[in-house]
């Protein structure tokens, strides 16, 4: 254990609103002030602190007190996981690439989606804003007219999921984010939430490790 980069000692003192404490490198949030939420957006729900169309936000789904932000977007038609905090810090890892936390999808669309498709996703589709590639991608299940694809991504351009799908002529008909890095909770239902365990937040600082040539910044 480090308390502001030096190895801390028994008995040590240390003031939680300013110390830096880390344990083999992994901050430990301990300042007073800092909240951390895990929340389930629901579709119609703005993924921002406040709407100039005063549409509902992410924000009023979780109890006041310290003020948080959205750690990353997920598009109002879209839903699922999401991390509120005030730590800077932290939310820097989750949304850059750079740091590689991946964020994970079920996608339902429109169409028979075949395992060539699949691979399309993975290796690459050329976007309006650029190429776009799936970190992993996998048929879930298959209707006659319907597929449920799990597909997770390394980078959050605006609405890129969707984008993909449409690019490879699959409209998305619902689309939700299934985990965050080592974040998962199934047990929220839509417009739920609950403070995140200090071993969930230490496993999302540990899961954001700068990784070389890191992608697009989450938009």
């Amino acid at each position: 254990m480090t308390v502001d980069g030096r190895r801390a000692h028994l008995g040590q003192k240390v003031d939680p609103a300013t110390a830096r404490v880390e344990i083999d490198g992994v901050p430990l949030p301990i300042a007073p002030d800092l909240a951390y939420y895990a929340v389930y957006k629901p579709v119609g729900t703005v993924s921002t602190a406040d709407d100039p169309q005063e549409r509902p936000t992410v924000v009023d789904l979780v109890p006041d007190g310290p003020r948080v932000y959205p750690a990353g977007r997920l598009d109002a038609d879209s839903e699922g996981l999401m991390v509120l905090t005030n730590d800077g810090d932290l939310t820097l890892r989750i949304t850059h690439p750079r740091f590689g936390v991946h964020k994970t999808y079920v996608v339902l669309v429109a169409g028979v989606v075949e395992t060539r498709t699949i691979r399309r996703l993975t290796s690459g589709v050329d976007l309006d804003d650029g190429p776009a590639a799936a970190v992993s991608a996998r048929i879930v299940d298959r209707s006659s007219d319907t597929s449920l694809i799990e597909v997770t991504m390394g980078e959050g351009r605006k609405r890129i999921v969707r984008r993909m799908f449409e690019a490879v002529g699959y409209p998305v008909q619902r689309l939700v984010r299934t985990s965050i890095g080592p974040l998962r909770d199934t047990s929220l239902s839509p417009g739920q939430c609950r403070p995140l365990t200090i071993e969930e937040i230490r496993a999302l600082y540990q899961a954001g490790e700068e990784v070389p040539d890191g992608g697009r910044e989450e938009d």
